[in-house]
């Protein structure tokens, strides 16, 4: 279905079990994003994977930590995207690549501990995103001690994408007049219950790795911004729970990386930052 359809048989269904006012509120909540998984012949969404080489327009310089490499994450075809993604970032943005300091690899350099000594996973200096239009891009090699990891193309199933449990997105929702405390404390799990065949719903993702949509931490919690910023006004970009070449955070981690909805809608990308789950 396209994205008018699903979202309309998407509020068909939360009308009939919440009711109309209630129904209208989630699907507010809705945002449009894609399960990432490995790409069979022809699946391929556009140029987007995994690891390979960043594909930035010439000039580009490549981006840093205290003048050590980052190393490209991976890619996203915004423009292979885009039909399903409506106004929500500037048409023609082209491909979006994801850059952070690997520490974990075994590919990484010894540098790179002295520098996640330094700083925290969440701070602005430890990824990147770089925009680049897709006519003008070329896959650009990486400088030493960049670490380069194996691509792997992505095939993005499209849907539409709802809040973590815990995310305080849910504070917005108005569950009326009849709710009590426990519901009001907790909205997120409350509609839950209410939704007990939720994952049956139109346009429904089940995928540990996600494109824009909305961020999901196994910690229960919501993204970690900047000290004293509104995750609310934040927009999630890219999810990866974990690659057999790369992973975050010791023991295991989820990592994100997101951007302020007003910067996502002008394009303005140098604002977008890491937002990691670690445990």
């Amino acid at each position: 279905m396209d994205p008018e359809t699903t979202r309309s048989a998407l509020r068909d269904f939360c009308a009939d079990r919440l009711g109309t006012d209630l129904a209208a509120g989630l699907v507010r909540l809705a945002r449009p994003g894609f399960a990432l998984a490995e790409a069979g012949p022809g699946e391929a969404a556009g140029h987007s994977r995994f690891g390979g080489r960043a594909m930035l327009e010439p000039g580009t310089a490549w981006p840093t930590c205290d003048g050590f490499p980052l190393s490209l994450i991976a890619v996203l075809d915004v423009d292979a995207l885009a039909p399903w993604l409506g106004d929500v970032l500037p048409a023609g943005t082209g491909l979006l690549n994801f850059f952070s300091l690997d520490t974990d690899s075994e590919q990484c350099d010894p540098t790179s501990y002295e520098l996640a000594l330094k700083y925290n996973s969440f701070a602005p200096q430890m990824g990147k995103v770089i925009a680049a239009r897709s006519a003008h891009a070329v896959e650009t090699t990486p400088p030493a001690r960049s670490s380069v990891f194996d691509p792997v193309a992505w095939a993005a199933t499209p849907g539409f994408d709802f809040p973590d449990t815990w995310d305080p997105a849910w504070h917005a929702l108005d569950l009326g007049p009849d709710a009590d405390h426990m519901a009001r404390a907790m909205p997120g799990q409350h509609v839950e219950e209410l939704l007990t065949d939720w994952s049956k719903r139109p346009g429904a993702l089940d995928s540990e790795d996600m494109a824009f949509g909305w961020p999901k931490f196994p910690t229960g919690s919501s993204p970690m911004v900047p000290w004293g910023e509104d995750p609310t006004i934040y927009h999630h970009l890219l999810q990866l729970s974990g690659q057999d070449e790369w992973y975050l955070g010791g023991d295991g981690g989820w990592m994100h990386w997101s951007i302020p909805t007003d910067a996502l809608r002008t394009g303005d990308f140098v604002r977008a930052i890491p937002t990691p789950d670690i445990w």
